[in-house]
């Protein structure tokens, strides 16, 4: 991709990302995340009509009489975006690539959270950790962040979400909301994940294409993994083929979804040629419903 390409795609994800958060997400994502995280400041004796979950046992009981914990919001967040781009990004067959996907994703993220005054950093992995910008405000950075996401030229070419969580975990000091974004062809990485989320506000967001949950019935084709390169022949017209090849693919989406359900964590799937503002902004109601019980 030339220089001018890329400042020209940049440009548009700019302007179309940057307009669907001025109408529509950047309130719902204050919803979602402002307010959520919250510092201890001090504690005051019980009064009635405070919340008996703050009651401070360990105070009470020190001096005879309850005392409740009183906390702060903290009005800003750290956001951090850390994104799969590994080979079988690079696949997409409406139009567009999952990694141009993640870019337009990751920019919205970004342009929401700036708006609310958050700060936004980002982590690029691979089987590896490729790229990490620490996290800051301001749209100049944004910017780099999608420039990154759309043009960065990866060593590695597998995908280890491990070591994207071991990284990540060394680079932030204090909880943060952190979207963890890819397409999940990784396995042994439950630990992981469950780390994470005792630390922080951790969100999976998941990118498909259809061709990797059906073929239509096109004939002999060669398909490649992206990620080995290994290469096969198969017949796209054998109906049994295609039902095998969508009943595995269903297997193993129901498998992750089984995980993140076990692990308690919010996830998204997000299709490549599909508008993805709805399946957001159901996530941001959906979340701020359930938070606010």
């Amino acid at each position: 991709m030339s220089p001018q390409e890329l400042l020209k795609k940049i440009r548009r994800i700019e302007i179309r990302t940057s307009h669907l958060v001025n109408e529509a997400l950047a309130g719902q994502y204050h919803s979602a995340f402002k307010g959520r995280g919250m510092e201890f400041e001090e504690v005051r004796l019980y009064q009635i009509g405070d919340d008996v979950r703050s009651i401070d046992w360990n105070v009470s009981a020190r001096f005879g009489h309850p005392y409740v914990k009183l906390f702060r919001e903290e009005r800003e967040l750290t956001v951090m975006l850390v994104v799969d781009i590994s080979r079988s990004q690079d696949f997409g067959t409406r139009e567009q690539m999952k990694r141009e996907l993640v870019a337009e994703l990751g920019a919205t993220l970004a342009f929401s959270a700036i708006k609310n005054n958050d700060k936004i950093g980002l982590i690029c992995f691979t089987d590896r950790v490729e790229k990490f910008i620490p996290p800051r405000k301001g749209t100049s950075h944004v910017l780099r962040v999608i420039r990154e996401l759309l043009a960065y030229e990866p060593s590695g070419v597998g995908t280890n979400i491990s070591i994207a969580m071991e990284h990540l975990k060394r680079v932030t000091r204090r909880r943060s909301v952190v979207f963890l974004i890819s397409d999940f062809i990784d396995e042994g990485y439950e630990t992981a994940l469950r780390i994470a989320k005792r630390r922080h506000d951790l969100i999976l967001i998941q990118i498909t294409d259809q061709r990797e949950t059906r073929y239509p019935k096109v004939g002999l084709i060669h398909l490649q993994d992206q990620e080995t390169g290994r290469r096969i022949m198969v017949d796209a017209s054998s109906a049994s083929w295609r039902n095998t090849f969508s009943q595995l693919a269903s297997i193993t989406q129901e498998s992750r979804q089984k995980l993140w359900r076990r692990l308690k964590l919010d996830f998204i799937q997000i299709f490549t040629g599909e508008p993805f503002a709805e399946s957001l902004t159901k996530f941001f109601h959906a979340r701020e419903k359930r938070l606010s019980r």
